[in-house]
């Protein structure tokens, strides 16, 4: 339920999406795409060559991890397997938020039993969120952003020319349909009257479309780019487990739009190390509008005061126990914001996620199942 998110928690709820701004998590259908029919072969101006030089972390021609190179993070080892490259573009590194939002949502239905169908279903479901429509989004995202990225990481596979403009349309319908279709799939899998998933995933599958491109692209303003990826991240593939295997309730949709705060933190700490070329395409994202300085307080603020406000909520309804547990996890996230993140968000971005988002993540799941009971 990329759809989901992008459908609900990668680097990992979120992660390195450039956004895995979620870049959703659940996201955005191309509804009469109209991409221009030209060599695929971007430039930088000389403007732009000049700020290229100030961007950290660019991957040498002959260097770079394979490792990295599968999951589509910075730091990726150049390849030709076009196989390869296709995986790249999807980064699967974002897959695990939508993929765990599904779990939270199933969680939270109270209806999931560890039964073959039901696993089987959400094993599919799982398939919608995380490969199909996540990969959907991020490859999206990666072609609106070729300019960007010709100054921001020039050998990533579109404005290197690894790949052709051809054969990334194809990969982005191939995934959006895939993804809508495994939707009405499990709708009739679960015998609905009404296709919720179907039209959850095509709502993600919009609103992924209109982060990523103009007219409104959506990630050029800051807080309604990175709220809508946090939602794609968390809501989404939370509503799409929770319909699946029960009722998706009104009270659980705004408590998951609450989280999706979260997830607006999240998605900033991807935007630090796109500052020159988002400064240089007129993109406003917090550390733009803000400063790097004001704009790492912004993040952790999201993140946590998001948190503590649900385990306020949880102590409100009588869940003391539950609030207690969502608690105790935040903490380890704030250590983990001051011994990396608040230090250094460019250097330690990956180390950050890599250490942080588990806590958050189990942390969903908490409130999961105390929706649940």
């Amino acid at each position: 339920m990329a759809v989901l998110l992008n459908t609900t928690l990668s680097s990992s709820l979120l992660s390195n999406s450039k956004t895995t701004r979620f870049r959703t998590s659940f996201t955005q259908m191309p509804i009469s795409v109209s991409f221009s029919r030209r060599r695929l072969t971007v430039r930088a101006t000389e403007t732009q060559k000049e700020d290229k030089s100030q961007v950290p972390d660019k991957a040498p021609a002959k260097g770079g991890s394979s490792i990295n190179q599968i999951l589509g993070i910075k730091g990726a080892k150049q390849e030709k397997d076009k196989w390869k490259i296709r995986v790249q573009l999807t980064k699967p590194v974002t897959w695990p938020p939508l993929i765990w939002g599904v779990v939270c949502g199933a969680a939270a239905s109270g209806n999931f039993h560890w039964t073959l169908e039901d696993v089987a279903k959400s094993v599919v479901c799982m398939l919608m969120s995380g490969p199909c429509l996540t990969g959907y989004t991020q490859t999206i995202n990666d072609w609106y952003d070729r300019d960007i990225d010709a100054i921001n990481e020039p050998y990533r596979p579109i404005p290197s020319g690894a790949i052709s403009e051809n054969e990334v349309i194809t990969q982005i319908w191939v995934l959006l349909l895939a993804g809508l279709g495994l939707g009405g799939i499990l709708d009739v899998w679960a015998g609905h009257n009404f296709p919720i998933i179907f039209y959850l995933a095509l709502g993600g599958s919009l609103l992924s479309y209109i982060y990523s491109a103009p007219p409104l692209k959506l990630k050029q303003n800051g807080w309604i780019g990175n709220f809508a990826l946090g939602a794609s991240y968390i809501s989404l593939p939370w509503w799409a487990g929770q319909a699946l295997f029960g009722t998706l309730t009104p009270d659980i949709i705004v408590l998951t739009l609450l989280y999706s705060v979260a997830g607006l933190g999240i998605a900033i700490v991807n935007d630090f190390k796109s500052v020159e070329g988002d400064r240089a395409m007129g993109l406003q994202s917090l550390p733009v509008a803000f400063g790097s300085e004001t704009a790492k307080w912004i993040c952790v603020g999201a993140i946590d005061i998001t948190q503590i406000s649900v385990a306020g909520y949880l102590l409100a309804v009588g869940k003391p126990n539950y609030a207690l547990a969502l608690l105790a996890l935040i903490v380890p996230q704030v250590f983990f914001q001051f011994k990396y993140f608040l230090k250094d968000p460019v250097k330690y971005d990956v180390k950050y996620q890599a250490s942080a988002q588990p806590f958050l993540i189990l942390g969903l799941l908490v409130t999961a199942l105390a929706t649940s009971h």
